[in-house]
């Protein structure tokens, strides 16, 4: 069996950060690193609570059309972000100011009731907060110099 992109990645040596993952034809995956793998991970309430925010933020913003998909990765350090039509510069851009954004919201969590979500119950804002505000740290730094492993 062929193994596949994501696990080709030397974990040992990745730290929190912003890299392009694959790219499929028009589509570019972007692996958005919050934890450095095997020494962290995010709680599974704030991440899901970041998926919430993130997702409804950019999907909501000018750059929506070009949003494919967003999503937690199963080792819960990070998550992909799926985008067409975006320029690395763009996608950093909003990137950056989507987490900032998380980082100093207040009030109700998006799609977050019984009926709007499989999970509800399962978020924790504060902790999203905290996670994002330390991401935009990370995300100071990123370049589309940076953006390979």
């Amino acid at each position: 069996m062929d193994t596949i992109a994501s696990f080709e990645v030397n974990h040992t040596r990745l730290v929190p950060g912003m890299y392009v993952s694959r790219v499929d034809g028009d589509i570019v995956t972007y692996d958005l690193r919050l934890c450095r793998p095997n020494r962290e991970t995010l709680p599974i309430a704030a991440m899901h609570t970041l998926e919430h925010l993130f997702a409804v933020l950019v999907r909501n913003g000018s750059f929506g059309k070009y949003i494919i998909y967003f999503g937690p990765m199963g080792c819960r350090t990070g998550f992909y972000l799926l985008v067409r039509d975006l320029s690395p510069a763009e996608c950093i851009g909003l990137v950056r100011k989507t987490f900032c954004r998380i980082a100093a919201w207040e009030g109700v969590v998006p799609g977050c009731s019984e009926k709007e979500c499989g999970n509800w119950k399962e978020h924790n804002l504060a902790d999203a907060v905290r996670a994002a505000k330390q991401y935009c740290s990370v995300l100071e730094h990123v370049s589309e110099n940076t953006l390979k492993y």
